[in-house]
């Protein structure tokens, strides 16, 4: 018997292999000693024992599997949405280092073990090694959609809804006193300077039937506002003054209303104008596609006068012609779908949306998802400001309850209980930040004065204050578009609400300007930015807003200064005046000379000083000027060899502000 069984075990790592025992019976096979060493001493020649003549079995190992042998549907990673390098590599049961060195080779930079990795890149990442990716975490629609999948959802409830109806059109073209004129209110006088500035909603009853309408501003720093109100109506009517024709705004309006593949109403509007020009306005647009039914097109064309209410009821027979075609359909039963119109923070109410429900119910109570924001519905209103319990499909409303301002554009949803809409609202908030700041501007202080100094250029930083969320974005993209090679506008901050002392302060460490628009300085904060030198600008219609602030631009590029030569006079006579000096007797030969002025003596075509007059004479009498064609007696201060035939020069440096 070895000497392994009658005493205890050697204390080494062996591997016993109960084939062996076959090799051993095998002629020529190698003979093994205690311990299962081979026997031959250390010269034992390597194809002896070590590795196998050709011809002979091999002599089978313990089974090693490695990660990269393992069946392909073991080797998948199961992620939500993101994860860690580290976490990744250890699923991969790999080094972090490893993998992020892989990860940088493939031109990946700023990252490190700790850092975050979104799906794909994950995918792409665990395929080097021969992995695959799985994100198993459930969409943020599914989500949405079993939330909401409470209500009634059956083809029997679908039933006709009310047409959404934008207003569209230039500024002045009387787009607000349309719809006035149909709703018979005031609305145009209320607007700053005649003015649409925010959107506004309003459900009209007709004899004809219901129809929600949407007026949206016309001035062109409103194109996002405008292009939101194209996005979330079934007909636009398209204002054009008869008097006026077709305008940048206009093509603006057909071109979101092409882009969202809505169906276009042209009403004529001012035809009671003397220079009221209908076909001109038809040639105009079919230029641009909105060929008139008249003509062979499918574009309705209706002239109204919204001063005199005529052709009004024609217009709104069309519109709900128009719907008839369309077979707009909701269903009321179920929980309600829609779209924030609007938003603004309340002193008294807190963040109030206005929202427009295309289907389903918005009732009270409800808990509503708006984009990043949740809350439950606790009132509701109409566009007079009454209180109602429940809003239809085609119904616009203002809601309150929600925890903070939502942006205007943003989807809404009432979904079953509020801690599935907590989630998605956490979830949008990850993904998108609610700042307005423009992307180009979310850059590092050191960065910024990096590319300041680099290109010379000057800053004018401004922080933004608004009544309402599409007012702000609007404000920002018009002053950050003001920016030019000279001059750069950095948005610091742009928010909802009045001015605090919050923002002063901001304003303080960031030197920077406030704009408010339609708001005032809460609380302490006029006091403060007074004592702290911060300028603050209100306005209430943007385009002064913008041409204030181009102003300000301008005066913080140096003044060009431009000489303005204003006369020359020739020296016909030199004379030597013991009190006096040198005195000149000369002609004025072209323009003026005056005594406050600057001059030059030229001599052949060559300057040969430049300084002031010390007297201007006209025989005995002191004069300030001295026109073209008369004669006078010039001293020169300070300088006294002059010589006849000399040109004396009068001249003016003038600083001319430098434009953008």
């Amino acid at each position: 018997m070895p000497a392994a069984r009658t005493g205890t075990p050697p204390a080494r790592r062996t591997t016993y292999d109960p084939r062996a025992n076959a090799q051993q019976a095998r002629p020529g096979g190698p003979s093994f000693g205690p311990g299962g060493r081979p026997m031959g001493g250390r010269n034992t020649r390597p194809g002896q024992f070590g590795r196998p003549r050709p011809g002979s079995a091999l002599p089978r190992k313990p089974v090693q599997v490695s990660t990269q042998e393992m069946a392909s549907h073991k080797k998948v990673i199961k992620i939500e949405e993101q994860v860690t390098l580290q976490q990744l590599a250890a699923k991969m049961s790999l080094k972090a280092t490893d993998v992020l060195m892989r990860l940088l080779s493939m031109g990946m930079t700023g990252v490190n073990i700790n850092s975050t990795l979104d799906a794909d890149t994950a995918k792409i990442l665990a395929s080097e090694f021969g992995w695959s990716v799985e994100d198993v975490a459930v969409s943020e629609q599914d989500t949405l959609t079993a939330a909401m999948q409470a209500g009634a959802d059956v083809d029997e409830d679908v039933e006709m809804r009310p047409p959404i109806v934008t207003v569209m059109g230039h500024v002045d073209h009387g787009k607000t006193s349309l719809l006035d004129r149909i709703r018979k209110a005031t609305v145009a006088e209320g607007e700053a300077g005649g003015i649409t500035q925010h959107i506004g909603a309003y459900r009209v009853e007709t004899q004809r039937g219901t129809i929600a309408f949407l007026d949206t501003p016309g001035h062109e720093a409103f194109t996002a506002m405008r292009a939101r109100g194209a996005s979330l109506t079934d007909i636009v009517i398209l204002v054009v003054a008869a008097d006026d024709g077709v305008m940048p705004q206009t093509k603006e309006a057909i071109s979101h209303a092409q882009a969202a593949k809505v169906p276009i109403i042209v009403a004529v509007n001012k035809i009671d104008k003397p220079g009221a020009d209908e076909d001109k306005i038809k040639r105009d647009l079919a230029a641009l596609g909105l060929q008139p039914e008249e003509w062979g097109g499918e574009t309705m064309f209706v002239s109204v006068s919204a001063k005199l209410g005529q052709g009004i009821d024609q217009l709104l027979e069309s519109v709900l012609l128009l719907a008839e075609v369309q077979d707009l359909r909701a269903n009321p039963k179920k929980r309600a779908s829609g779209t924030v119109i609007e938003a603004l923070l309340d002193r008294g109410r807190g963040p109030v949306a206005r929202v427009m429900v295309q289907d389903g119910t918005l009732r009270t109570g409800d808990i509503l998802l708006a984009g990043a924001a949740w809350g439950k519905v606790r009132a509701m209103t109409d566009e007079l400001g009454r209180s109602v319990a429940e809003a239809g499909p085609a119904t616009p409303v203002e809601v309150l309850g929600l925890n903070e301002v939502p942006s205007a554009g943003d989807p809404v949803h009432a979904v079953k209980d509020g801690k599935t809409a907590e989630e998605i609202a956490e979830t949008r908030r990850k993904k998108a930040s609610k700042t307005l700041i423009p992307q180009d501007s979310r850059v590092s202080l050191e960065s910024i004065t990096k590319n300041l100094q680099e290109a010379d250029q000057l800053e004018l930083k401004l922080i933004i204050k608004g009544d309402v969320q599409g007012s702000v974005e609007a404000i920002t993209h018009a002053l950050a578009k003001l920016s030019t090679e000279k001059v750069k506008v950095t948005i610091v901050n742009g928010a909802v609400g009045g001015i605090t002392e919050g923002d002063v302060n901001l304003a303080v460490a960031s030197k920077a300007i406030i704009v408010g628009f339609n708001v005032r300085p809460a609380g302490k904060a006029g006091a403060l930015a007074e004592n702290e030198g911060v300028e603050i600008r209100l306005y209430n219609i943007i385009y002064n807003a913008v041409d204030d602030i181009r102003s300000a631009m301008e005066g913080l590029l140096p003044a060009t200064k431009v000489e303005k030569v204003l006369g020359r006079a020739e020296v016909r006579q030199v004379f030597k005046i013991t009190k006096a000096g040198t005195v000149a007797g000369c002609m004025a030969v072209s323009g003026s000379v005056k005594r406050t002025a600057e001059a030059r003596l030229i001599r052949d075509n060559v300057v040969i000083w430049t300084g002031r007059l010390s007297g201007l004479r006209r025989f005995k009498d002191d004069v300030k000027e001295v026109v073209e064609g008369f004669e006078c007696g010039i001293s020169l201060e300070g300088y006294s060899d002059i010589k006849e035939r000399d040109l004396i020069e009068s001249f003016e440096i003038e600083e001319v502000k430098t434009k953008l």
